[in-house]
C-alpha cells in the first residue's frame, strides 16, 4: 500500500513515521524549513512510546511528482481542507482512497464532494503532538490511537490492509462499527475541551476541579451532544458523562493544541469547533450558550492576533 501523508506536523508526522519505520511505503508532503530539515536529517519523533528517526525519509513539496497513491492521509489544519482536497487530485488514481485525521465534523463532507463517497473512509486520530523543531515531532503523553472504518460500516479489503499496516507498526488502532459516531464523540470532547482551556488560558486540571468551571465544561459537552442527536448521530445516553470522565482522566497539565496556537498568536481552528457548534445550533434550534460565549470571547484571535496586541 502506497501511503501519502498530506501534512507532516504532529499527527501526520507521528503516525506516518511509525508506519514508515515499520517498512510501509510512505511519502510525506511538507514545506518550508520542516521540509528542508526532513530532507537533510530525516524525520525524528520524540515520544514516551519510543523515540525514532526515519532517515532517509521520502518527502517532497511537489505533489504531482508522487504519482497515484493507494491511501492519502489528510492531517492539516481545518481551514486548509478545501484547498488541500483540490491539491491532492494528482494523487487520486482510480483506486485511491483518502482519509482525514483532522478535528471537527466537516472534512468528510468536503472530501466526498470532491471525490465521491466511495473514495473516502472515515477517520479519527487521538493524539497530542506538534512540530517541536523543523524535522522533529514531539508526542505529548502516551495516547496515540487511530480509529477508522468505511463510512457505511461494512468490512473491506482496504480497511483490512490498513489495519494490518497499523498492527505491523505497533500503532494502537480500532476499526469502528460506527465511524460517524466516533467522529462526533471526538468533536463533542474537543470542541468543549479546546474552548474551555482557551477561554480560561488554563490546563484541564483547575477547570475540572473548580465547581463552576466544571459545570461550564459539562454544559459545553451537553450542548454538542444535543446537536449530535439532532443530526441523527447514535450517541450513548450518558455521552456527556463519558466525555467528562475522559477529561477527568487526562493529566492535570493537559491543554488543547489550540491554546498553544492562541498563545503563539497563530490562527485558530475556533470557527470549525465552537463556531461550528454555534452555527449548527442555530440551524437545528439547539441552544448553545456556552459555546456562543467561548466563540465570542475568542473570535478576535481566530485569525492569529496575539493576546497582548
Amino acid at each position: 500500500m502506497k501511503i501519502v501523508v498530506m501534512g507532516s506536523g504532529g499527527v501526520g508526522g507521528y503516525f506516518g513515521a511509525r508506519l514508515a519505520a515499520s517498512g510501509a511505503d510512505v511519502t510525506f508532503i511538507a514545506r518550508g524549513e520542516h521540509l528542508k530539515a526532513m530532507q537533510r536529517d530525516g524525520l525524528k519523533v520524540l515520544s514516551a512510546n519510543g523515540d525514532l528517526t526515519v532517515k532517509p525519509v521520502t518527502v517532497t513539496d511537489d505533489i504531482p511528482s508522487i504519482g497515484h497513491a493507494d491511501l492519502v492521509m489528510i492531517a492539516v489544519k481545518l481551514w486548509s481542507t478545501e484547498d488541500v482536497a483540490r491539491s491532492i487530485a494528482p494523487l487520486m488514481g482510480p483506486n485511491s482512497t483518502v482519509v482525514s485525521w483532522q478535528n471537527g465534523v466537516v472534512a468528510e463532507d468536503i472530501l466526498i464532494k470532491q471525490y465521491g463517497k466511495e473514495r473516502v473512509i472515515g477517520g479519527v486520530s487521538n493524539i497530542a503532538a506538534l512540530i517541536d523543531a523543523p524535522g522533529v515531532v514531539r508526542h505529548n503523553g502516551t495516547m496515540a490511537r487511530l480509529i477508522f472504518a468505511e463510512l457505511d460500516g461494512k468490512p473491506s479489503k482496504r480497511i483490512e490492509a490498513f489495519a494490518a499496516l497499523c498492527k505491523q507498526a505497533n500503532i494502537d488502532h480500532v476499526v469502528s462499527d460506527d465511524i460517524n459516531r466516533a467522529i462526533w464523540q471526538k468533536f463533542i470532547f474537543l470542541a468543549s475541551f479546546s474552548g474551555m482551556t482557551c477561554a480560561t488560558r488554563l490546563s484541564i486540571g483547575p477547570i475540572r476541579s473548580d465547581p463552576e468551571t466544571r459545570a461550564m465544561l459539562k454544559a459545553a459537552l451537553q450542548e454538542v451532544v444535543a446537536i449530535g442527536r439532532a443530526k441523527g448521530v447514535s450517541l450513548p445516553d450518558d455521552q456527556a458523562e463519558q466525555s467528562l470522565a475522559w477529561a477527568d482522566n487526562l493529566p492535570a497539565t493537559m491543554v488543547a493544541s489550540m491554546l498553544g496556537d492562541l498563545n503563539r498568536g497563530n490562527r485558530l481552528e475556533l470557527p470549525w469547533l465552537s463556531g461550528n457548534v454555534v452555527a449548527l445550533g442555530k440551524e437545528l434550534g439547539v441552544a448553545t450558550r456556552v459555546h456562543q460565549f467561548i466563540y465570542t470571547v475568542l473570535k478576535l484571535h481566530a485569525d492569529g492576533i496575539a493576546p497582548n496586541k
